[in-house]
């Protein structure tokens, strides 16, 4: 029993007062030796370092900060880490931001409207003094974010964001990525031209399949409502709806997916029905997703910048900190999308292979 309770005096967290007791000083004058506080003596400065590696001392850097009104903290949220985009958007947000003295504390929604709600809820306890978000499919209710707004915490968005909000934003023209996508497929001589949508809720998904209307009619393109299907855009969603297209009395010859994964998902089925790809039926999916270049045909895809948008979005951050009550000159980023030609939608390369 006396082992036991001796194991557990050891691993008990040491703190400011255990310092001062052992060397017999006030706990406001051990704070003020590590601080470095000029009134204390060296001698004494020495003692407390050194107590501090016999106890093990470790600081609490969180009740530190919040008691200088900042937590040096970033909530992140993300709808999936499961995506190459949003890893990336991560990493070179946390570069910057680290870089300037903060940490980030991520979470991912998982596509779902009530675990981002939750989300925010754990972010706002812990007192960040920013969030950084990427809205869920889910999200049609915005009052989880205007709470974020109400606390006085920094807000931008990135990817998935809503005019409304009335924050920062950075993002790619997804309207022009869809002008990019149809002009390409025009010039395949493609005809009939399907798209695997996002839901419409989500202006992102709402400006590509504008996009895709408007550029169907600039290049004399016939519109089939038949062959625009809204999805989660996963990997089953792009082969349920590649089997419903496949179904139609009028097949297209040509896919347009609003994401990466449901691209994939609709290759796999054309494969497994023995259809070619480009020459019977085009693909053409969004985000390059690393196995985009690595599927046979190789998938032509949109490319979103998720370098520049993450290290767009701390920096937008950053400015906020500094200048917090500049909420009349809202930064809307708006990046170029580069389209990347491949395999799976250059029908003019197979012929002359």
């Amino acid at each position: 029993m006396n082992k036991y309770k001796k194991k557990l005096e050891i691993k008990k967290k040491s703190t400011i007062k255990d310092i001062a007791a052992a060397l017999g000083l006030t706990p406001s004058a051990v704070s003020k030796a590590l601080s470095d506080h000029p009134r204390i003596s060296d001698k004494t400065k020495e003692a407390v370092r050194q107590m501090v590696v016999t106890l093990d001392y470790q600081p609490n850097t969180l009740s530190s900060a919040l008691r200088k009104g900042r937590s040096n903290l970033v909530g992140v949220i993300i709808p999936r880490i499961n995506s190459n985009f949003f890893s990336s958007v991560v990493e070179n947000m946390e570069e910057v931001l680290n870089a300037n003295g903060y940490n980030i504390v991520m979470t991912q929604s998982n596509e779902l409207y009530a675990k981002e709600c939750k989300s925010i809820d754990s972010l706002l306890g812990i007192q960040v003094d920013g969030i950084i978000a990427s809205m869920a499919n889910e999200t049609i209710c915005l009052d989880h974010y205007e709470k974020i707004k109400s606390k006085g915490v920094q807000l931008v968005l990135f990817d998935r964001g809503e005019d409304e909000l009335q924050v920062d934003y950075v993002g790619i023209d997804d309207y022009k990525s869809s002008y990019l996508i149809i002009e390409h497929l025009s010039k395949q001589n493609c005809k009939k031209i399907a798209h695997i949508a996002g839901f419409n809720h989500i202006r992102i998904y709402k400006d590509r399949a504008l996009g895709y209307r408007d550029a169907l009619e600039k290049y004399g393109l016939p519109l089939y409502e038949e062959m625009i299907i809204e999805s989660n855009l996963r990997v089953e969603d792009g082969r349920r709806i590649m089997k419903e297209l496949l179904a139609l009395p009028v097949r297209p010859d040509a896919v347009y997916a609003a994401g990466d994964y449901a691209a994939l998902g609709a290759l796999q089925v054309l494969k497994e029905e023995n259809i070619k790809v480009p020459e019977e039926i085009a693909l053409i999916g969004f985000s390059d997703e690393p196995f985009t270049s690595l599927s046979s045909p190789s998938i032509t895809t949109i490319n979103q910048h998720s370098a520049q948008i993450g290290k767009l979005a701390a920096e937008s951050f950053l400015e906020r900190i500094k200048n917090p009550n500049s909420n009349k000159n809202l930064k809307k980023i708006i990046l170029e999308p580069e389209l990347i030609i491949r395999d799976s939608s250059n029908k003019k390369t197979h012929k002359k292979n």
